[in-house]
C-alpha cells in the first residue's frame, strides 16, 4: 500500500507521517530527507541548497522527480512532502492532507526553530504563496485543490495522537473491494 501525506509547512505531517509508517509497519521516505540527500550528493548544506533552489528550478524538480519515481516503484511506503498526493498520482492507494491555521502553523514552526511567531507568521505565508506559483507553472497543480485526496485533516483540532490514531482507522478500514474510485490527479510532470 502507498500513503502519501502532504500539507503546508507547520501541519506536522513529517511527524504524523513518521508514526503513521511506524503504526502500520511501512516504510516512510520523506521529501525533506530527499531534498538533505540531494544536497549532499552535490556538496553543499542544506542551507545553501535551500538558497540555490531559490534560483534553480531544476533542484524542484529533480526532488519531484525523485519522488514520483518511488511512487511509481515502490509499495508498503507513506510518502511524504508537501506535493506527494500530486506526485504518486494513479500510484497512490490513500492521499491524506493535514492542515492548521496559519497563526497555530506559525507558532509550531517558531517554537521549533526558536524565532518569532509574527516573523515566522510572515515567512510562511510567504513561502506558501511562492511554492504556490511554482506548482502551478511546473506542473499546472492547484495545491488548494484538495479533491484529489481521501482525507483532510485539521492538526489544530486534535492533538498528534488523535490524529494519527483517525488516520490509522481510515487505512485500517478501506477496502479495496468496496472502493468506487479515487479522484484523478491530473498534472503535467515536466522535470
Amino acid at each position: 500500500m502507498l500513503i502519501t501525506v502532504s500539507g503546508p509547512p507547520g501541519s506536522g505531517k513529517s511527524t504524523t507521517a513518521s508514526k503513521l509508517a511506524d503504526a502500520l509497519d511501512l516504510d516512510h521516505v520523506s521529501g525533506g530527507d530527499i531534498f538533505r540527500e540531494l544536497a549532499d550528493e552535490r556538496g553543499y548544506t542544506t542551507l545553501e541548497f535551500n538558497k540555490l533552489a531559490e534560483e534553480d528550478d531544476q533542484i524542484d524538480r529533480d526532488l519531484d522527480r525523485r519522488l514520483r519515481s518511488i511512487a511509481a516503484e515502490r509499495e508498503d511506503v507513506v510518502l511524504e512532502s508537501r506535493l506527494a498526493g500530486w506526485l504518486a498520482g494513479e500510484h497512490a492507494d490513500f492521499r491524506i492532507w493535514l492542515d492548521a491555521p496559519l497563526d497555530v502553523r506559525a507558532e509550531r514552526i517558531a517554537e521549533r526553530e526558536d524565532k518569532s511567531v509574527a516573523e515566522t507568521r510572515e515567512e510562511t505565508a510567504a513561502r506558501q504563496g511562492s511554492e504556490a506559483d511554482r506548482y502551478r507553472e511546473y506542473y499546472d497543480i492547484d495545491i488548494t485543490d484538495l479533491t484529489i485526496y481521501d482525507l483532510s485533516v485539521n492538526t489544530a483540532r486534535w492533538n498528534a495522537d488523535s490524529v494519527l490514531e483517525m488516520l490509522v482507522t481510515a487505512v485500517g478500514d478501506y477496502d479495496p473491494a468496496t472502493d468506487e474510485g479515487k479522484y484523478p490527479v491530473e498534472a503535467t510532470y515536466d522535470f
